[in-house]
């Protein structure tokens, strides 16, 4: 079996957007096997599902993204290349606008790849330079498995931003790398404004303000105040 466990936590496979399987299965580098973890299969938060997926997977690279997200042809391919040094425990790449998304979600995808409404972290939206990163969201992220359960996975009673705990701990805990490179692409679908957009922003505003006692190394930063 390939060595690659795609794993997608969703409330039901209704939820997946039409693009994301039809992509996984014209990937260069074909996954071993998807898990498509709707509540049926575990009832709880998209933390405690990618935790259930990673226990039934059989991949030595745990591979985590959005239903709403779909990758490059490339992704794959592109992102185990990445992971050969030892030193690195986890790899990732930023999610662009689909060119098929509305107006109202292309001005949303616009803000989230300005310093406007993204401050430094524009990267994660647009494509950039590599770097080195301590933590990022599980829209597109890569893991080995030996290193996500030397960390003992995600901190469940976290979301969201149990994707800021697992990246604290490979970094700050296990010493290793999370390494961003822009080839590690995937479309991710945004909610339009202004609604959605900013009920999305207040969720993750909420738990940093918890995450900067607990993990100041990472949430302790101008760009989360402004």
């Amino acid at each position: 079996m390939n060595s690659v466990s795609v794993i997608i936590p969703c409330k039901t496979a209704a939820d997946l957007c039409p693009e994301l399987l039809p992509a996984l299965k014209s990937q260069t580098l074909k996954p071993g096997e998807i898990f498509i973890v709707t509540d049926k299969l575990c009832p709880g938060s998209p933390a405690e599902k990618r935790d259930w997926g990673a226990k039934k997977s059989a991949g030595s690279v745990l591979t985590f993204i959005d239903s709403d997200a779909y990758p490059d042809k490339h992704w794959l391919k592109h992102a185990l290349i990445h992971l050969r040094s030892a030193q690195v425990a986890a790899v990732c790449g930023p999610g662009l606008t689909p060119p098929s998304n509305s107006v109202r979600q292309k001005i949303s995808g616009l803000v989230w790849s300005t310093t406007i409404g993204a401050g430094p972290y524009t990267y994660r939206n647009r494509q950039a330079s590599p770097r080195f990163v301590d933590d990022y969201p599980t829209f597109n992220f890569l893991v080995k498995k030996k290193d996500f359960l030397a960390v003992n996975g995600f901190n469940t009673q976290f979301w969201p931003g149990e994707d800021t705990k697992l990246c604290h701990d490979l970094v700050y805990k296990l010493k290793k790398q999370i390494l961003y490179h822009p080839d590690i692409l995937v479309f991710h679908h945004r909610r339009p404004v202004f609604t959605s957009h900013l009920q999305q922003i207040s969720r993750y505003g909420f738990q940093r303000g918890r995450f900067v006692r607990l993990f100041p190394q990472t949430s302790l930063r101008p760009a989360y105040f402004l």
